[in-house]
C-alpha cells in the first residue's frame, strides 16, 4: 500500500511531467469506476500536484490568454480552479504517456493541448482509490509527518491522554489521525532502530518523549564518546524518527525507486527489518503484520501466528478478472488435517461393514429355522397351531426385506398344506386295510 513517501514521490512526478504544459478539454472518467465525475472542461489549464501524508491534491487552474489577463469563457467551460483530493488505496499512482500507450486501468485521465496528445491518468488495478473533486484535506487524518513536524509533535504528545494510545505502539503508529503518513513497512523500520518491542503499550513509549522535552524543552542532545569529545549527536526519539525516516525513502527515488513502475529491489536493498530474511512477523490485532526482532512485547495477541511477505512485480494484468492472482501474503505454518477425521471415518466404516455382516448372519439363521423341516411328527403338529415369533407374519408388511420374506412365507405355506394331506391320506390307506381284513 503506498505510504506518505510513495504519495509525495507522485507529486514529484506530475509537477515534473506536467510543468510547461497546457491541458485542454474536459476530464475524463472510466466507466468501470464508482468513484465521481470531475466536472471541469476548460480549453486551455495547468495542472501541479501537492501531497499532505497519504493524500494527495491535484490543482487545475485556467490560463488567461490576453494581455489584460481576461478572456471569453463559454458557459460550460470553467472559470474558477478545481482542486481534486486523491487517495491511492491499494495500487494507485499517476502515469503519463501517449494517448495511444493509455494504460489500461486508467480511471481518470487529463489531456494535454498538443499533437500528438498525452495524457495524465490516475491507473488504479484494485480500484481501492479515490478522488474527490473540490475536495479538501481530510479532516480526521492529523498533521503530515513529514512537513507538518512541529505541528505533528504536538498533536501527538498533548492527545496522550486519547485511548488510541491504549493499544500496542505498533498499531497505534497506523492511526493517520497521529501519524499522517506512516504505514505497515515505516512502523516496522522505525520500531526496530529504537529496538521497540512493537506490542509495548503506546502511551508507556511516548510518555518518555514528552518528560524529555518539559525538562528540556528541545530534542534530547548527548556527547559523542565514540568520536571527538565535544561534539553534540541529536539522539533521534521515535516522533523524529517518524519525519526523518520516510525523507531516506524520498531519496531513494533518485537512485531508480518507481512505485509506478513495480520497481522495488531499491527499496529492498534499504530496508533492514520488513520482509527482511531473519527477522520475526505476527500478526497485530487488526490483522496486519508487523516485522521486528526479538521480544515482541506484553501486548501481543493470543494465538498469534507468524507470517511471511512474498514481494509481488505489478504487472497490467486486470485484478478482477484474474482468479489465478498470486497470494502475497502466506501463512508460514503449514496446515494439516487432523488425524482424528480419519480414524473416525474408519471407525464409521468398520461399524458399518459389521453391521451388513450381523444382518446377513440374522438373515441365514431365518431362513435356516424355516426352511428345515421337524424330523418328529409330535412336533410337527405343536408347530402347526402355533406362529414362532421369529418367523415374520404371513401378510408380507413386515418391510425388513420384504422381498426375502414373503419368498420365506410362500415356502412355508406349501410346506405346510404338503404335511396337512400326508397326514390325512395316511390314516384312510390303514383304515381300508383293516376293513378288507376283517371282511376276509
Amino acid at each position: 500500500m503506498p505510504e506518505g513517501p510513495e504519495l509525495h514521490l507522485a507529486s514529484l512526478f506530475v509537477n515534473r511531467m506536467c510543468e510547461g504544459l497546457v491541458f485542454s478539454g474536459a476530464v475524463e472518467k472510466s466507466e468501470v469506476n464508482k468513484n465521481p465525475e470531475v466536472p471541469f472542461c476548460c480549453d486551455a489549464y495547468c495542472i501541479k500536484a501537492q501531497s499532505r501524508g497519504k493524500e494527495v491534491r491535484l490543482t487545475l487552474t485556467p490560463i488567461k490568454n490576453d494581455d489584460n489577463g481576461k478572456r471569453k469563457v463559454s458557459k460550460h467551460q470553467s472559470q474558477q480552479p478545481m482542486d481534486v483530493v486523491f487517495r491511492f488505496g491499494m495500487s494507485g499512482f499517476f502515469h503519463f504517456t501517449l494517448v495511444d500507450d493509455l494504460p489500461k486501468h486508467a480511471h481518470l485521465r487529463f489531456y494535454t493541448k498538443e499533437n500528438p496528445r498525452r495524457v495524465l491518468s490516475f491507473v488504479d488495478t484494485r480500484r481501492f482509490g479515490s478522488w474527490h473533486p473540490n475536495g479538501t484535506w481530510q479532516k480526521d487524518r492529523g498533521p503530515c509527518v513529514m512537513f507538518e513536524y512541529k505541528s505533528f509533535r504536538e498533536n501527538v504528545l498533548s492527545n496522550l491522554s486519547d485511548k488510541a494510545f491504549d493499544k500496542p505502539i505498533c498499531e497505534a503508529l497506523l492511526n493517520q489521525k497521529y501519524f499522517n503518513g506512516i504505514g505497515n513497512y515505516l512502523r516496522a523500520e522505525i520500531l526496530f532502530r529504537l529496538q521497540i518491542p512493537p506490542f509495548t503499550k503506546a502511551r508507556t513509549v511516548l510518555e518518555g518523549i514528552e518528560l524529555k522535552d518539559e525538562d528540556k524543552k528541545e530534542i534530547k542532545k548527548t556527547t559523542d564518546t565514540a568520536g571527538k569529545k565535544g561534539v553534540k549527536v541529536e539522539t533521534p526519539d521515535l516522533l523524529s524518527l517518524c519525519h526523518d525516516v520516510p525523507f531516506e525513502v524520498v531519496k531513494l527515488g533518485e537512485n531508480g525507486y518507481a512505485p509506478a513502475k513495480g520497481e522495488y529491489s531499491v527499496l529492498q536493498a534499504w530496508m533492514q527489518c520488513y520482509s527482511v530474511d531473519g527477522m520475526n512477523s505476527i500478526s497485530d490485532h487488526n490483522g496486519r503484520t508487523i516485522w521486528f526482532k526479538g521480544d515482541p512485547g506484553p501486548m501481543v495477541p493470543k494465538n498469534a501466528k507468524s507470517r511471511k511477505m512474498k514481494w509481488k512485480i505489478q504487472k497490467d494484468d486486470d485484478y478482477t478478472d484474474s482468479k489465478k492472482a498470486k497470494k502475497t501474503r502466506t501463512d508460514s505454518i503449514e496446515i494439516k488435517k487432523p488425524a482424528k477425521k480419519k480414524d473416525n471415518i474408519k471407525v464409521k466404516k468398520e461399524s458399518a461393514t459389521s453391521k451388513a455382516q450381523s444382518g446377513s448372519k440374522r438373515q441365514k439363521k431365518v431362513t435356516k429355522r424355516v426352511s428345515t423341516e421337524p424330523a418328529d411328527e409330535n412336533k410337527k403338529s405343536k408347530n402347526q397351531g402355533k406362529r414362532s415369533s421369529k418367523v415374520p407374519p404371513r401378510t408380507g408388511t413386515n418391510k425388513i426385506k420384504g422381498q426375502r420374506v414373503k419368498e420365506v412365507n410362500k415356502t412355508k405355506r406349501n410346506s405346510v398344506t404338503c404335511r396337512k394331506s400326508a397326514t390325512k391320506a395316511k390314516p384312510q390307506q390303514r383304515s381300508s386295510g383293516t376293513r378288507r381284513g376283517r371282511s376276509r
